[in-house]
């Protein structure tokens, strides 16, 4: 009796671990909004029907139960929530600088879902953002595509799980100065970036084969194979090669560009967004052919030696030249406005209202690998969505609402003084950035760049 006892309460906890597993999903019914699809037009005076968190119904004169709340955004203007494919907010630790490839870290192990960064992003319309590792490994860790679901204490309820996996890799100065300038090995160049990077793969072609070879014949009769040996940075590499794992490519010139584009061609692999990408209008055609597009800066550049070649105008060359392009922020302040780095797309080249919005919904949808879930407002879409008091695109514009999977996440009507979820007694202030803070992607490299420093004196 009592072991059956033990097997009941065991199942019971198992179910209720299952449910509590699940995350919030939300019905809401938006009425008479200025509705800006992205991929289907602008439709006024329509109404989006959110129940269980999927858009099910976009049109006019909808109705639902009493029990669904109902909004009227009569004046106002709903658009999908807003995709950062470059952030790294709510990260405890960005690089893990020991060694020019790190395939075997993941940053899904850091997530901190107290960063109240999380809602100031919200109350910015982002929804969606991808954590990325830092840039100073020519290949870093395993990146984390987030739904900003805050108030959890769960870090798991921020991962969204349909994403596909992506990894961060980096070329040009920063993994040369905290490699080869900082510790004396290879990369000191960027002729060693590449070379990491062949090397890399290669030794994953030869992990491959090991394991082939012994699945071709562990279960034949008498067998006597033995596996090789498990590794996780060799495994994840061979996973790139596999197609399984999208690469986000921190880059700036054309060159270096350029090559990665060959090293992954004569490996066969063409999951490969480009980030930052400030020289990239000089490859446009060979980004719109090779590539999953470039996600880039909207101005934002002479901050180091390799990044002062650049134009305003880059996201709508790009655009013009058929690259999928989104803007990134690379910044906890950034993201909380990427309407408006979208909109200097019109200042600086003239991209249509849509073409400006897909910068920051549809196309940072698709390089992430998840844009058959969010990034338009579609029947059948996960119901992210954002309301502001005017179009996206001008400068008065202030979001309203923030909605994920149909769950309000941001009121501006209910917008606490302070929103964090945990206080530290001992913790200082929180700050607020009112510019973009020094170069993220760098961030926790400061000891061999110390060394570095050290080296360039004494040397």
């Amino acid at each position: 009796m009592k072991k059956f006892t033990y097997i009941m309460l065991s199942i019971v906890l198992f179910g209720a671990k299952s449910l509590y597993a699940q995350t919030p999903k939300g019905d809401v019914l938006i009425q008479n909004a200025t509705v800006l699809t992205v991929t289907q037009g602008t439709l006024e005076e329509t109404d989006v029907l959110v129940e269980d968190g999927i858009i099910k119904k976009i049109g006019k004169d909808l109705s639902a139960s009493g029990s669904i709340e109902t909004i009227d955004a009569t004046g106002k203007f709903l658009m999908p929530g807003i995709i950062d494919a470059h952030s790294h907010l709510a990260l405890d630790v960005v690089n893990e600088a020991s060694a020019p490839i790190t395939a075997q870290v993941s940053m899904a192990d850091v997530v901190n879902p107290f960063d109240v960064g999380i809602y100031r992003a919200l109350a910015g319309g982002t929804t969606v953002a991808h954590g990325l590792h830092g840039s100073a490994n020519a290949i870093g860790g395993q990146s984390i595509t987030m739904k900003f679901r805050y108030g959890t204490y769960n870090p798991e309820d921020i991962f969204m799980k349909e994403a596909p996996r992506t990894i961060k890799f980096a070329l040009g100065e920063n993994p040369t100065r905290v490699h080869g300038r900082g510790k004396n090995i290879q990369p000191r160049t960027r002729m060693g970036v590449e070379a990491i990077i062949r090397n890399g793969f290669a030794e994953a072609q030869q992990y491959k084969k090991a394991w082939e070879s012994y699945n071709s014949v562990k279960d034949k009769k008498n067998s006597t194979a033995t596996p090789p040996t498990y590794d996780l940075r060799l495994q994840t590499l061979a996973d790139i090669l596999d197609g399984k794992i999208i690469i986000h490519c921190h880059s700036y010139r054309a060159d270096e560009i350029y090559m990665l584009i060959n090293v992954c061609r004569d490996f066969g692999v063409d999951k490969l967004v480009f980030t930052h990408v400030n020289e990239g209008f000089k490859v446009a055609p060979e980004l719109a052919k090779y590539t999953m597009g470039a996600s880039v800066f909207s101005d934002w550049w002479a901050y180091k030696f390799e990044v002062y070649y650049s134009t305003a105008y880059n996201a709508a060359i790009l655009m013009e030249n058929d690259v999928i392009t989104s803007i990134n922020s690379d910044s906890d302040e950034l993201i909380r406005h990427l309407y408006h780095e979208a909109a200097k797309t019109q200042r600086y080249g003239g991209l249509t209202d849509e073409q400006a919005l897909s910068l920051i919904t549809i196309n940072p949808a698709k390089q992430l690998g998840i844009d058959e879930f969010v990034g338009s407002i579609e029947e059948g879409k996960q119901g992210d969505l954002v309301i502001f008091d005017h179009h996206p695109l001008s400068v008065y514009a202030v979001p309203q609402m923030t909605f994920i999977d149909g769950v309000k996440y941001f009121d501006i009507n209910e917008d606490e003084d302070d929103q964090r979820i945990k206080v530290s007694p001992t913790e200082m202030v929180e700050p607020v950035y009112l510019k973009a803070e020094d170069e993220r992607c760098m961030h926790g490299v400061e000891l061999f760049m110390q060394e570095a420093a050290a080296f360039n004196h004494t040397h």
